[in-house]
């Protein structure tokens, strides 16, 4: 965890910012829970977990500004809820998902499932891709697995 810190923070001086201890603290809840997909709200309630000085406003300031600079990638899942995670290094897109309809869990798909997509809307519509999101939306193998074991 303390090299991916590094990183990011070389990346927000790169861009002229510091790694604050309130940056700090919020990049680490991120970190922690990487695979959770949480809300700013989430966000705030673990790093006052760990500072309590810290106030929701700058939270939301750090989660956008991290967007900004592309660290965290800001997802909504049609529900109307922001949801923050982090970019995968190195990674020239953000990843897939697939949200369950029936219980909310959230699976992510690392493969890049669009290179020859990109590839005919570049060519057909003339349109440079600098990046793409793609959701599915359905019944998750635990809950599909639930289903047939009802029938």
């Amino acid at each position: 965890m303390e090299s991916r810190i590094d990183r990011i923070k070389k990346l927000l001086h790169s861009a002229s910012y510091k790694l604050t201890p309130q940056r700090e603290s919020t990049v680490r809840v991120l970190l922690e829970n990487e695979k959770d997909h949480l809300s700013a709200e989430d966000v705030y309630l673990l790093v006052k977990e760990k500072s309590p000085e810290i106030g929701l406003a700058t939270v939301y300031r750090t989660l956008e500004l991290l967007t900004e600079l592309k660290i965290v990638d800001k997802i909504n899942f049609g529900d109307g809820v922001s949801r923050y995670d982090l970019r995968q290094e190195g990674a020239a897109h953000f990843h897939h998902h697939l949200v369950c309809l029936e219980c909310g869990a959230v699976d992510e798909i690392q493969e890049d499932l669009l290179v020859d997509v990109e590839k005919i809307v570049e060519k057909d519509w003339n349109f440079k891709v600098k990046d793409h999101r793609l959701t599915f939306h359905g019944i998750c193998h635990r809950c599909h697995d639930g289903l047939d074991d009802q029938e």
